[in-house]
């Protein structure tokens, strides 16, 4: 699939790009930055000003955007199913680590567990109401979700067919799908396997991508607060960009098996020992 306008742009700290038939114009390209400002206004654990920010010094009531009802709902969902390890309450012991407001990538002390869901936050499909200071990431799963709000606008203004991609958290809309190299956590250059993606999406996660220190990177095990081991790298590929990039997060944690109890998706990943293991009914091909 051959779209020949793209629309290339930095936000949230990363490259996107939005290919489509014809260009987007300047309203919509307005509309979508401003949408995505807005995101970064409510999630960002990197600035001062975001609601997150408030919540890790401010205990009470935080109401989100109507939106967000739809991102803890999955981050639940993927909490029970992993027993914990993933949590959007794993701020704080990412900030241990040094993967702070600051960038320091100096750890501060010893690893710390994120607090237990219930006993710190509860969920009322609209407020978030915290019985102590916590510190709220969505890192695991946000910028897919973002990915679709995005997708969403632009089929609302009528744009039937588009590539939205987020350095690699990708949705797609059209007759004809997409091939997606799936590269290699230890050599870059290379890819592993390519997957077919149509009207769907695809997302990665990879412990090489933000590495610091002695062996630390960004996926921790909420329940230790400890960088993950066993797995280097996921791909999964689903319906939403949300669910892909949740469950390329979950899959460093969980069985595929009991995540696909929950979920709808097809994946890939790679463990430590270099073994690659996918989904029985992967459309694609693995090099390895």
């Amino acid at each position: 699939m051959t779209l020949p306008h793209s629309w290339r742009f930095e936000a949230i700290g990363t490259g996107w790009q939005i290919d489509a038939p014809q260009p987007l114009g300047g309203v919509l390209e307005a509309a979508i930055l401003d949408r995505i400002a807005g995101f970064d206004r409510t999630y960002s654990r990197f600035r001062d000003d975001s609601l997150v920010a408030r919540i890790t010094t401010t205990p009470g009531r935080h109401v989100f955007p109507d939106d967000a009802a739809a991102l803890f709902d999955v981050y639940r969902a993927l909490y029970e199913a992993t027993d914990g390890a993933m949590s959007p309450l794993v701020g704080a012991a990412l900030d241990r680590l040094g993967y702070d407001r600051a960038y320091s990538l100096r750890s501060t002390g010893p690893a710390i567990p994120a607090p237990d869901w219930d006993a710190a936050v509860a969920w009322d499909g609209t407020a978030l109401t915290t019985l102590r200071p916590v510190s709220v990431d969505v890192g695991a799963a946000g910028k897919g979700y973002l990915v679709d709000i995005v997708a969403a606008m632009l089929v609302a203004s009528g744009v039937e067919e588009f590539i939205v991609d987020a350095s690699g958290d990708i949705a797609h809309r059209g007759a004809e799908p997409i091939r997606v190299g799936l590269e290699h956590p230890l050599d870059t250059t290379k890819a592993i396997g390519v997957v077919s993606i149509g009207n769907g999406a695809i997302c990665a996660s990879a412990s090489n991508r933000r590495v610091w220190g002695d062996g630390l990177h960004h996926v921790l095990d909420a329940t230790t607060g400890l960088p993950t081991r066993g797995i280097i790298a996921t791909w999964a590929m689903a319906e939403t960009a949300l669910a892909a990039d949740a469950l390329a997060t979950a899959l460093f944690f969980a069985d595929p098996a009991r995540l696909a109890k929950r979920f709808e998706f097809s994946y890939v990943r790679m463990h430590a020992t270099g073994r690659v293991e996918s989904s029985p009914h992967l459309d694609g091909e693995l090099f390895t």
